[in-house]
């Protein structure tokens, strides 16, 4: 009887530790969970929720460029996100004379809404199952190479048949579980995506990178956009003609408010997690991909750093890579940091430990996992060797210098007739020259020769064009680089133009970026050669000890990774205690904003425009101020499970109606991808009515307004 009792208490235990964690796929939750969801608040039905039949929540989320999420709350197809969403197009529209990263962009009617070539959004149609099509053309005994080809295979013929006869429709069949499972979703792409609104960046950037992973926190971090369509609402790309796209579902807006406790919902695209990842595997993302962005991205980002501090054009060229790329390194930083000061290593370890020994119990179990955590921690040491180079190569060669990348990008692009693809990937190639300093471009590019030698000094590792420094520029790289920069087709968008109207393939396989970016992808190619072997036997055993982690532990009900497809988490309005010993409090207000401000004069990231800093100090925030705080609450905190791609995605009431946009995480969990902190994990979201504020009593943009349904 006390046994029985103590695998009760620990069951109940498990549960509560895992009350909020999760990334749940919409068209298969299960009833228990949608129990628990009720429980804390929602007033919606799983078919008000996920309905590929008829109108549901899901068809007012949308994926915004595939790399954000977006949520359209007008029937005239006006869409939320985030202002760091939409911060490249917003970036694209601005010059010294029209600066609308400073000081923001209105639309005060239809035809002053901005295009963006390249833009567009995709609604989810349906998610369907497709696991057994795809296992049962895996023969048994096929290896683990074989298995790869023949999922991939199937994968493109089930992807190929879905989207028969309706060029509008894009398919994609993902892996779930590590493999162990596949879904197809079928989206519908609207690519007529038009500037509509956006804050100044002294609102939807407040804070900067002081601020960035952070809280208490003061962004206004949204902007909007619009969907447009042909006459019959159908996907249509650019053209005056088009008219707004109208929905079949739209969020309504809540002026209601929050309290600590309160139901809240996310739905969006998580774009990765790997909280089923082994030990070594984590290992191996902290030393490789981890550490080569921490130092690589810091040291270009001091280089770009200067020289946006000093040039204005180079600011509005430059802010939004800078932005890109200082995310990814301060999620590095603090990764690694949280990974070490949680124990999560040690709790894996532990875990595998068990693993172990559940499976040594069984025959049967035996026979099929029989070995898997020895195999792991095998063949990520085989991989170990060449691991970090290769990372650290791919980070200052092809991510660090925007020349380098235009010429990486040539390389892996098919331009053959039948990739419809190839033409505005060529369009956003070409227009990528208009946001490079080549003097700056250059200066990085130096950096990085020499970065990359002294930190791999050893000839295996290094590209074969550092021979020809040292043998024809005696190891000079600024001479190297000055060299192939004046003789390159690359360094320009006319002269590119020149050589891709040339149709001079030799020409093109000479040009001295293309053939140095050549050099670095055979070093990659032999790296990876070197340890295909021990690849595969990762993939493989990662795959059976997901399958094995979830046959171990059926006590609850397991979500698979994020793999930027649509997914759920839900949880509640929540506070933490920071690593201050603080509470957090669930969220921040103007004075706060205002007090970040008096600091300005010694950090940039806390300037408020003069229109913005009298707002806030007038305090006239109307029926936008919360009716329990009298506050105008700025930004928020719940327990939702989000990752990168949760940008811009809805934060929903139980009613389903819109309280916020989700935009970060906070430092205490930053390893959140790899392990869920249920005491310190948490989702900071825009309260939707500093959004509504900021339309009305900074853009005066009634016009916007009257689309909104609120309540």
């Amino acid at each position: 009887m006390k046994k029985t009792i103590a695998i009760f208490i620990v069951l109940i235990q498990a549960l509560t530790i895992h009350a909020h964690e999760g990334m749940w796929m919409l068209n298969n939750l299960k009833a228990p969970l949608i129990t628990q969801m009720q429980e804390l608040g929602l007033q919606l039905n799983q078919n008000q929720l996920y309905n590929p039949y008829g109108a549901s929540l899901k068809d007012a989320v949308v994926s915004f460029g595939g790399f954000c999420t977006g949520v359209v709350v007008s029937p005239d197809g006006l869409v939320f996100t985030n202002h760091h969403c939409g911060f490249e197009r917003i970036q694209q529209h601005s010059s010294t004379e029209n600066d609308y990263l400073k000081e923001g962009f209105i639309a005060k009617t239809r035809e002053e809404e901005l295009p963006n070539p390249g833009l567009f959004v995709s609604f989810l149609l349906r998610t369907i199952d497709v696991s057994s099509r795809v296992k049962s053309a895996i023969p048994s005994g096929a290896s683990e190479e074989q298995r790869e080809e023949i999922v991939d295979s199937v994968c493109t013929v089930i992807q190929n048949e879905a989207i028969q006869g309706d060029s509008s429709l894009n398919a994609v069949v993902s892996p779930y579980y590590q493999g162990n499972e596949y879904y197809l979703s079928v989206y519908r792409d609207y690519k007529d995506v038009r500037l509509v609104f956006a804050p100044p960046s002294s609102v939807g950037k407040f804070g900067g990178d002081t601020d960035n992973w952070e809280w208490p926190r003061h962004t206004g971090d949204f902007s909007i956009f619009r969907i447009y369509a042909d006459a019959n609402n159908e996907p249509a790309e650019f053209d005056s003609a088009n008219v707004p796209y109208r929905p079949s579902t739209y969020a309504p807006i809540s002026l209601q408010g929050y309290q600590e406790g309160s139901y809240s919902m996310t739905v969006g695209y998580p774009g990765q997690t790997i909280r089923y990842l082994s030990s070594y595997g984590i290992e191996e993302r902290m030393a490789g991909m981890n550490e080569s962005m921490i130092q690589v991205r810091g040291l270009k980002q001091d280089i770009w750093r200067r020289a946006m501090d000093a040039n204005t054009n180079i600011r509005i060229m430059y802010d939004s890579k800078y932005a890109e790329s200082s995310n990814y390194w301060k999620n590095s930083i603090g990764m690694n940091e949280s990974i070490g000061k949680l124990g999560i290593l040690e709790q894996k370890h532990r875990t595998e430990k068990e693993l172990t020994e559940w499976i040594s119990q069984n025959a049967r179990r035996k026979e099929k996992y029989s070995g898997i955590v020895e195999k792991l921690a095998k063949a990520y040491a085989e991989r170990s060797q060449v691991n970090k180079p290769f990372y650290f190569m791919y980070e200052s060669f092809v991510n660090a210098s925007d020349v380098l990348r235009n010429a990486a990008l040539l390389l892996r692009t098919d331009f053959s007739e039948d990739n419809p693809d190839a033409v505005q990937t060529l369009s956003d190639l070409l227009d990528s020259y208009k946001d490079i300093d080549l003097n700056l471009d250059k200066e990085v590019f130096v950096a990085m020769l020499n970065f990359y030698r002294e930190k791999f000094p050893d000839p295996e590792y290094l590209p074969d064009f550092y021979s020809i420094i040292d043998n024809a520029y005696d190891g000079n790289y600024q001479a190297y680089a000055d060299s192939v920069y004046s003789q390159s087709m690359l360094v320009s968008r006319d002269k590119l133009i020149d050589l891709i109207q040339s149709d001079d393939m030799q020409a093109a396989n000479e040009d001295p970026l293309i053939y140095l970016m050549i050099d670095v992808f055979v070093k990659i190619q032999e790296l990876q050669h070197q340890v295909y072997a021990s690849t595969l036997a990762i993939d493989e055993n990662e795959r059976l000890l997901n399958a094995a982690l979830r046959e171990m532990d059926q006590s609850q009900a397991y979500y698979s990774d994020a793999n930027s497809t649509m997914r759920m988490s839900f949880g509640t309005v929540q506070s933490y205690t920071m690593n201050n010993g603080k509470n957090s409090g669930i969220y921040c207000g103007p004075d706060g904003l205002l007090n970040k401000a008096e600091t300005a004069s010694t950090n940039k990231d806390y300037e408020l425009i003069p229109s913005i800093k009298a707002l806030m100090e007038n305090a006239d925030f109307g029926n936008y101020r919360d009716k329990t705080s009298k506050d105008l609450q700025l930004c928020f905190l719940t327990n939702n499970d989000i990752t990168g791609g949760n940008s811009g995605s809805p934060v929903f009431n139980g009613k389903g109606e819109l309280i916020g946009l989700a935009f970060d995480g906070n430092w205490e969990a930053m390893s959140s991808d790899i392990a869920f902190n249920k005491q310190l994990q948490r989702c900071i979201s825009v309260d939707i009515r500093y959004v509504l504020f900021m339309i009305d009593k900074w853009g005066n943009a009634q016009n916007l307004l009257t689309e909104l349904t609120m309540q």
